[in-house]
């Protein structure tokens, strides 16, 4: 028999397993659930019958297998051995179906004598399902003649023709090398050394860099020492089952990502879903396919090169909305920019109490005159990293700079009792600050500091390049108290030293007129009191 001639016949045998399997599996299936209904209902009578209806399901399948072999090779021909093998057949069929039937038959008069009707149509479907097959057999037997090549037509499955036209659009695997084949480095695990050696060999004939290991514990061993792109696990090993090497491999994070097939001679269908459901990317059972298991080693290390890239790009997302992350704080205040993810657009809140700090370098522009560009924006630099760090110790928020000044609010955007104080400790520490950059720099720097307690609003400005601002009464009044300071003095107005005399050491300046706001009482905030 010609390798043409041979894969027609498997083929037509498949269609003729397909063909009469599907009422078995109608059976089957709805037998499977109303018999899980049946329990649940303690109807404990009904699931005895089901049960029966079910043992003769599998009885028919057994029967079926043995029936399609014998029809599709043509050993149900003339004769009268053939005719003796169709009524044997026909009698080893019928006695399954008939007792599908029968206990059907009881079940429907029962449901219809007790108002089950859901009962009644699945029920109906089994006894449809049995009578269907029941007919196809008869018609089969009958018809499986010698030179009767219609036989199989007339009941619904294909003939030789039309099974050779279908595998005609269906190419052939030609065993031949592939240039694209896609090889990875592979681990082999199996307590037989003639299965790891055949596999091995298999395997590194096709391009594979094979590893091998002779149990759970040795496997686990070469994990540790290598990265594998794939492993083919042996179910049955004695030191540790394969499925338990599979469960831990699923659940540790630095391995979990590797496919893993299981190989086994166990083809029974509770090992295949509890490997499956495990985690393994696929089953195959032994003795294996050669080119099967490599069809299905190729389209796992696919899967695994894809997720790879998934996760390459996913950890490139992850760092790249890192870096926008700290970027927008840098920018925005983190309560801000949570109400903004949250949806909010129009923000704007009033604070009743918060306190604002605005500091000016003293004659800062005749300094950038003598200096290049470049020096004074590494002088500025250097000094408002200082005050960054200071605010962000103290929890005092940075508002913004403008030039070579700096303006900063305590409690906003999050109300705090403390932020007076918070905002005089920064001040006095960016004094130091502006000391200590103009000793480094060569250079004397004096700062001027303005700081006032009330109430102010805040919120987001512009949608281009938007800032969280500060405005109202207070935040002009802090300005003035700056422009009307002392170099390298921090000139606090009567609210603010309210909130700080028991804290800090305060020297009364005085009455100060500030544009546009009159005569005010002033202080010169000096050390924290100890």
């Amino acid at each position: 028999m010609t390798d043409s001639t041979q894969r027609i016949e498997r083929a037509l045998t498949a269609f003729v397993r397909q063909e009469f399997g599907a009422p078995i599996a109608t059976i089957m299936g709805l037998t499977e659930i109303l018999i899980e209904d049946a329990h649940s209902r303690k109807d404990e009578s009904l699931a005895l019958d089901l049960d029966r209806i079910h043992s003769a399901g599998r009885l028919l399948q057994e029967q079926l297998d043995r029936l399609v072999t014998l029809a599709t090779q043509g050993y149900l021909g003339a004769g009268d051995d053939s005719t003796a093998l169709r009524t044997t057949l026909r009698h080893d069929l019928r006695t399954p179906l008939n007792a599908v039937k029968g206990y059907s038959e009881l079940i429907l008069e029962d449901a219809r004598d007790n108002g089950r009707e859901d009962l009644l149509t699945d029920i109906s479907k089994i006894v449809a399902a049995a009578e269907q097959l029941l007919g196809q057999i008869d018609r089969l037997i009958g018809l499986t003649e010698v030179g009767s090549s219609d036989a199989p037509q007339a009941v619904g499955i294909p003939t030789r023709d039309l099974v050779a036209e279908i595998l005609r659009s269906i190419q052939p695997i030609v065993s031949k090398p592939k240039t694209n084949f896609l090889s990875g480095r592979i681990l082999v695990v199996d307590d037989t050394e003639a299965n790891r050696d055949l596999l091995s060999r298999r395997l590194r004939r096709q391009g594979h860099a094979v590893d091998t290991a002779d149990g759970g514990r040795s496997a686990l061993e070469a994990m540790s020492k290598s990265e594998f792109d794939l492993i083919l696990l042996d179910l049955m090993m004695p030191d540790i089952n394969g499925l338990q090497l599979l469960t831990w491999l699923k659940a540790n994070p630095t391995v979990q990502h590797i496919p893993v097939i299981m190989i086994s001679a166990l083809d029974e269908i509770d090992s295949i879903v509890r490997c499956i459901e495990a985690g393994a990317e696929d089953y195959v059972q032994k003795p294996f396919d050669p080119v099967l298991l490599g069809a299905r080693i190729e389209a796992s290390l696919e899967r695994k090169r894809l997720r790879d890239r998934e996760r390459a790009f996913t950890d490139e997302l992850r760092v790249e909305k890192g870096k926008t992350e700290s970027l927008l704080l840098n920018i925005l205040p983190g309560t801000i920019l949570s109400r903004i993810r949250k949806g909010e657009s129009a923000i704007a809140d009033r604070f009743t109490d918060a306190t604002i700090l605005f500091a000016d370098l003293v004659d800062f522009t005749n300094l950038a005159d003598q200096h290049s560009p470049g020096r004074i924006v590494e002088l500025l630099n250097g000094l408002f990293s200082a005050f960054d760090n200071l605010a962000g110790r103290l929890k005092v928020e940075k508002i913004k700079t403008i030039g070579d000044a700096y303006m900063a609010a305590g409690g906003l955007p999050e109300e705090g009792p403390g932020h007076a104080l918070s905002v005089a400790e920064m001040a006095l520490g960016m004094i130091d600050a502006v000391r200590e950059t103009g000793k480094r720099f060569d250079e004397t720097l004096q700062l001027r500091i303005g700081i006032h307690s009330g109430e102010v609003v805040a919120g987001l400005i512009g949608r281009h390049r938007s800032i969280y601002d500060v405005w109202g009464d207070t935040v002009n009044i802090a300005s003035r108290l700056e422009s009307t300071g002392l170099p390298n003095r921090i000139q606090i107005s009567e609210s603010t030293y309210q909130r700080v005399k028991d804290v800090f050491t305060c020297e009364l300046r005085g009455p100060v007129a500030l544009k546009g706001k009159g005569t005010m009482l002033t202080y010169f905030l000096g050390e924290r009191i100890k």
